[in-house]
């Protein structure tokens, strides 16, 4: 619970000296971290979850851990210096709420998104999910004053908006108070979502372009279709996937495995990889998929709440290929992009809407895929999808460290005999 009340902060990876990068080096690289904010502690926050409570709306909106007061007394977040480009890095890490993003008087050009290059759309404002990161350039070509860049809440009745100036170095007067406004309804995020495209001429961790990955090209081996579903039994709030709702045992389940006890602290596939016609009663246990190693597999997150909803797979990127209104079924691979779909970690799911991912499952690990909306991930609307490689080599998985702690079941148990290459 420590994100409630600011436990975040920017991580920059920037491309190798020796790969070209699809723009200009900027004057200066910012990063802009937007966050919903409880005015509650974050004891608090966990103890109403520990009821079985939702969190209530939040109480405002910030932009790195601020809200200008407009009074002519805030100091700039960020500077310009005139006719000059510069990089704004924009991720929400905030609980529960989409924010839509955008700067006074300025057009912001996308280049990047989670570690993938993107085909360089201009745009006024950006939705931004929670979890969600973008990489935006940013040229001080107007009037030398003050502007205000804006974060507001999305898809909520009360609309909540934060604040922050960015100063010309040479400006001369202040920002005006008339906000530019935000789009409405979430017809205009998705359609935002689908002007997203893989750059496949740039290069992006690697020399090779983007594009010489033909993803769209490869037979898919598994399809998994994760239903959310949120239960108020006994009078304590759950949330679940497919009807199971995650708990973490004491024992980390990537060490029962290791030390080859999984058997005593979990058992695997608890769900099925399509959901029950009807999901009825929620169980409360270890949600772990197995996964074949280096399989190709289709994931179908479908959103049958009128809330919104954004997924984070840790360990990869996978491909974003379709979010739909409705319900998915097979004939919808028809509509899908295969071509220039964007490789990234997070997507979000409309109300009553579906969206579909493609990945390889070829980095060995215990990997978790949650709900970004935290009350959600903390009541269990998350599970963990074990990759195991059958060589347990080197090659593919490192061995255990010497120091790590041991807990729960694997205390005092000897070293499982260590990977080789």
């Amino acid at each position: 619970m420590h994100r409630a009340v600011g436990g975040f902060g920017g991580l920059r990876i920037n491309s190798r000296l020796l790969i070209p990068v699809p723009y200009a080096d900027p004057e200066d690289d910012y990063t802009v971290v937007l966050n919903d904010w409880h005015t509650k502690s974050h004891t608090a926050l966990q103890k109403l979850l520990d009821g079985g409570r939702s969190l209530a709306r939040p109480d405002g909106v910030l932009i790195n851990g601020k809200n200008a007061k407009g009074d002519g007394k805030d100091e700039p977040l960020f500077t310009m210096k005139p006719g000059k480009t510069y990089k704004y890095r924009i991720c929400n890490a905030g609980l529960k709420n989409t924010l839509n993003f955008r700067i006074q008087g300025h057009t912001m050009k996308l280049v990047e998104m989670e570690g993938s290059h993107v085909v360089q759309n201009v745009y006024e404002s950006l939705d931004v999910h929670v979890g969600q990161c973008f990489s935006v350039l940013v040229t001080s070509n107007q009037a030398p004053k003050d502007y205000y860049m804006v974060a507001s809440t999305r898809f909520n009745k009360q609309v909540l908006t934060a604040k922050g100036i960015i100063r010309y170095t040479n400006g001369k007067g202040p920002a005006s108070p008339e906000l530019p406004e935000a789009p409405v309804g979430w017809a205009w995020s998705l359609n935002q979502f689908r002007s997203f495209r893989w750059n496949l001429t740039a290069s992006a961790a690697r020399p090779n372009p983007q594009g010489s990955y033909h993803y769209g090209s490869i037979n898919i081996t598994r399809t998994i279709k994760l239903v959310n579903s949120a239960s108020r039994e006994g009078g304590k709030l759950r949330y679940a996937l497919n009807g199971v709702s995650h708990v973490n045992p004491e024992t980390p389940l990537k060490m029962a495995e290791y030390y080859g006890i999984a058997d005593k602290v979990f058992k695997y596939d608890t769900i099925q990889d399509m959901p029950p016609a009807k999901i009825g009663k929620v169980v409360i246990q270890p949600n772990v998929l197995n996964q074949t190693f280096r399989n190709f597999v289709e994931i179908i997150f479908e959103n049958h709440e009128k809330s919104m909803q954004s997924y984070h797979l840790d360990g990869y990127s996978f491909f974003a290929v379709a979010i739909e209104p409705g319900t998915w079924t097979p004939e919808k691979r028809k509509n899908y992009n295969l071509l220039d779909a964007v490789s990234r970690t997070t997507i979000q799911v409309f109300p009553k809407s579906w969206a579909a991912i493609l990945l390889t499952f070829d980095n060995a690990g215990m990997w978790n895929v949650r709900s970004e909306m935290w009350e959600r991930a903390y009541l269990g609307q998350q599970l963990y999808v074990s990759v195991l490689s059958p060589e347990l080599s080197l090659r593919d998985e490192y061995n255990i460290p010497d120091n790590a702690l041991l807990c729960g079941k694997v205390k005092g148990l000897p070293q499982p005999k260590p990977y080789t290459i």
